[in-house]
């Protein structure tokens, strides 16, 4: 039997996945680290790796190969990263501490939940199903699902068409500038993972996000506050 949401004004919780719902930079920062030794390269410290994570394959592979420009050597070694990532998918990742209970509360709570992010299908689809999350998210929206990318709003309206919500009653949540901006341009209410891949030369509260949040319980704790305040 369907839960009446509790807090009509919001319905729906959008998630990026890398660096929001999933702490995904361990393994993304093994498969640096193998890569770079088959290279015979040495490694990088994962605290110069992590801040990266948001901004896809491609960034992380410059930041292992600063020197490498020739687009054919990238491409061989950026396909070589994404095979390694396709069968390291879950070896150390996992929710963020706080995530679980946070997604157990908003289904308690009658509202749903998605996630839109900029990541492949292919390699988004088995990352959530290995997380067990596929038959619990509402809908789980990747880079190549719609035409856009984000910072375009196109992916957040379309996932929140597919959870049935005006983009009034979602708020979608990211730790990256280019969530807010499509969150924002799509009118949904927005809201900043400080907990994510957040770069020290990075000004998330420039953004124009509705909030920022250190921790998943404190999302709910917003969504309560939005819900006594109207």
């Amino acid at each position: 039997m369907a839960v009446t949401p509790t807090n009509p004004h919001i319905r729906t919780v959008l998630f990026d996945l890398d660096g929001t719902l999933a702490d995904t930079a361990p393994d993304l920062a093994f498969t640096l680290n193998l890569l770079l030794q088959e290279q015979s390269c040495e490694p990088l410290p994962y605290e110069m790796i992590r801040p990266h994570v948001s901004h896809g394959a491609s960034a992380i592979l410059r930041l292992g190969f600063p020197t490498n420009t020739d687009n054919g050597a990238f491409d061989v070694l950026r396909k070589r990263f994404l095979d390694i990532y396709e069968a390291n998918l879950t070896r150390y990742t996992t929710l963020f501490p706080g995530m679980g209970e946070l997604l157990e509360g908003i289904e308690t709570r009658g509202m749903n939940w998605g996630v839109v992010t900029n990541k492949p299908s292919w390699l988004t689809d088995p990352l959530i199903e290995q997380l067990g999350l596929r038959q619990r998210a509402v809908v789980v929206v990747s880079g190549d699902t719609t035409a856009r990318q984000k910072p375009h709003p196109e992916p957040v309206l379309f996932a929140c068409k597919a959870a049935g919500s005006q983009a009034k009653q979602c708020l979608y949540v990211g730790d990256a500038e280019r969530d807010i901006q499509a969150g924002n341009d799509a009118g949904m209410h927005t809201l900043v993972a400080l907990f994510g891949y957040i770069g020290d030369g990075e000004a998330p509260e420039n953004w124009g996000a509705d909030g920022l949040v250190n921790q998943p319980s404190d999302i709910m704790a917003w969504i309560d506050r939005t819900a006594e305040q109207r």
